[in-house]
């Protein structure tokens, strides 16, 4: 009797644990961004450097108020977790695959996300960047 009920117990636990683990890998993605972010106030100089990046590898794909080949970007950072926009950028093959999100859109817009070669601080530089456009502390080009 007692073993059924540890049993239980530790079945319920597990079942938890998964659920709870799920959760958190839907709302942060999948890549090297796996504990939560503490944002402080919009850095400018590091959202300057994020725009230049964004510039550089994004602009061809995505603009802020209009879809041009993937999704317009203008709200993400109200949308999404700063987390799931790190691994969308740094690990986008991997999360096509098996984000819920991630599949959504490209289900949505029929074309993969590219890795763009960027690094943790690029892809800081740019989440910095969608801050300050979303607080409309600077105006992206149309």
């Amino acid at each position: 009797m007692m073993r059924k009920f540890n049993f239980a117990i530790t079945g319920f636990f597990l079942i938890c644990l998964f659920a709870a683990g799920c959760g958190k890998g839907e709302e942060y993605g999948i890549g090297p961004v796996k504990d939560e972010m503490k944002l402080v106030p919009i850095d400018d100089n590091l959202a300057a450097k994020g725009k230049l990046t964004f510039d550089t590898k994004c602009v061809s794909c995505h603009k802020f108020d209009s879809r041009l080949v993937g999704p317009p970007l203008r709200d993400v950072t109200k949308r999404r977790r700063p987390e799931w926009i790190m691994n969308q950028i740094l690990n986008p093959a991997e999360m096509i695959e098996k984000n819920k999100i991630t599949k959504e859109l490209f289900a949505q817009y029929l074309i993969p996300m590219t890795f763009q070669d960027v690094t943790m601080d690029d892809a800081r530089g740019i989440l910095e960047y969608f801050r300050a456009v979303d607080a409309n502390k600077v105006i992206p080009a149309p």
